[in-house]
Formats: structure tokens, sequence, C-alpha cells
């Protein structure tokens, strides 16, 4: 029969039924794996196996161990920043951005192949994850919130807004790797990064 594939990845099959099950599963195990012995130390097969799967079964749904692992990391980065999402809840943008970045930084542990990137542990395959889906929707989405803020005269309207989600998603993703390298929260840079986000939005 014809395998109706998913159009944001190519050759995985479409969401629904086993074959949604079998890849979410794989991308489970993938992090997993993954997270504990690194990209270099994990072959697909590994995965496969761990899945009960043939490694021609899980070429199936992913082309290779560089398109399963981007994946996985897309997959855990994205649940990491749900938790964000649902922690926003305040009346302001720059509230709202706050909240999710205190989601950020609280939640990483939580995600270990988010948090093993992060550690600088992954070098070789960096360049990769700089565009992961989940990032660039979210880069979206704090610019479209920024443009009604804008609108409402919450935000400064003499910035471009998708120039400065880039600039929010950079310094955030700093953030986040200072914290997962020294191993802790860092109050100041923290508190560093609050206060550019109130410039950046609020003063002109």
């Amino acid at each position: 029969g014809v395998t109706v594939t998913d159009a944001a990845n190519p050759g995985v099959p479409a969401a629904g039924g086993k074959g949604d099950r079998t890849r979410r599963r794989l991308l489970e195990l993938a992090i997993e794996r993954f997270a504990r012995e690194g990209y270099r130390r994990t072959a697909l097969s590994d995965i496969a196996r761990d899945a009960g799967l043939s490694p021609a079964a899980a070429y199936a749904y992913y082309a290779g161990k560089e398109a399963l692992f981007v994946a996985a990391v897309d997959h855990d980065a994205g649940g990491l920043i749900d938790e964000a999402r649902a922690a926003k809840t305040g009346a302001t943008v720059v509230t709202r951005l706050l909240e999710s970045l205190g989601a950020l930084a609280d939640g990483v542990d939580r995600h270990p192949l988010a948090r093993r990137v992060l550690g600088g542990h992954e070098p070789d395959v960096i360049a990769r994850l700089l565009d992961l889906s989940s990032l660039r929707a979210l880069r979206e989405e704090v610019a479209d919130e920024l443009r009604a803020a804008q609108r409402s005269g919450e935000v400064r309207a003499d910035v471009d807004a998708d120039a400065l989600a880039v600039g929010i998603e950079a310094a955030v993703l700093a953030l986040l790797m200072g914290i997962v390298q020294t191993d802790g929260a860092d109050d100041a840079r923290r508190a560093g990064v609050v206060a550019l986000f109130e410039a950046a939005l609020t003063r002109e």
C-alpha cells in the first residue's frame, strides 16, 4: 500500500494509528539513549533494538541517525517550551516573558537531551539544531505577541518585532546554556536578562 507521510517530516509516517505510536516510541527512546550516551556513541540500530524494531524498520520513520537525533532534540525542546507556554499567565507581555524564562530555567533538568545540547556536549551537530521547528515556532509566536503589544501601546513601536524575537531567543538560549554549564541558576544573569527585556520593550 501507499505510505502517507508527514509533510513537516518527509519520510515520516503521518500521525494516527500504529505508525504514529511507533514513531513516538522511537523518539522517546532516542531521547533517553542520546541523553545518556551521546550522539557519537549511539547507533540507530541501538534505538531500533530498544523499540523492538529492525534497523530497516526504523529507517522507514527516519532517514538516519542524524535525522532521528534532530527530531529527538526538537521533541524534547518542544516539551520544555510547552512548559514555558503553560507558565504564561501575566497581564503584560514583559511579565509573560519573565514567567516563560523562569519556567525554562526551572524545567531544563526535566528534559535530558535538551539539557545535554545546552551543556555543549554535542558540538558535531549543533549547527543543525539552531533552526529546530520548536524554536522557529516559538520565535514566530513571540514576534506575534510583540506585534499585538505594539498595537496596544504596551511595547514601543519603533522596534522590529521579528528582530526582537530573535534577540530574545538568543538571550534566553545564552542564559540557559550558562545555567546548565555552571550547574545552577545564575541569579545575577537572570536579572540582567530581565532588565534587558524591560529596556528593549518599553523604553524609547
